[in-house]
């Protein structure tokens, strides 16, 4: 499975429909660190495959959502269980430690 990209749309709907952990990645294409994240977030979707989702999403497309969700620097990864927030984490991980904060 490859990393799905969100828009305001339907950011929403995924992380609340959704009975696997959802985990999003709030970045922006002009940010050097998220870049660097990203073929990490590749790796780990590659990895846990059907068992979560692994989601991205534009802050400076979905504004509102990134407010919402109090993001003030970026990458911002925020893993969802049944639509509530349950673990966050600011700045870049390893591949593992991105996996730890899927884990129960």
């Amino acid at each position: 499975m490859s990393v799905l990209h969100l828009t305001a749309e339907n950011f929403k709907a995924t992380v609340q429909n959704t009975e696997k952990p959802v985990l999003v990645d709030f970045f922006a294409d002009w940010c050097m660190p998220c870049k660097m994240f990203a073929p990490i977030l590749e790796k780990v979707s590659e990895k846990v495959g059907d068992d979560a989702v692994i989601a991205k999403i534009n802050i400076d497309e979905a504004e509102a959502i990134a407010m919402e969700y109090g993001v003030m620097s970026i990458p911002t990864v925020i893993v969802f269980k049944s639509g509530e927030e349950v673990r966050r984490n600011v700045g870049g991980m390893s591949a593992g430690e991105v996996l730890n904060m899927l884990k129960d």
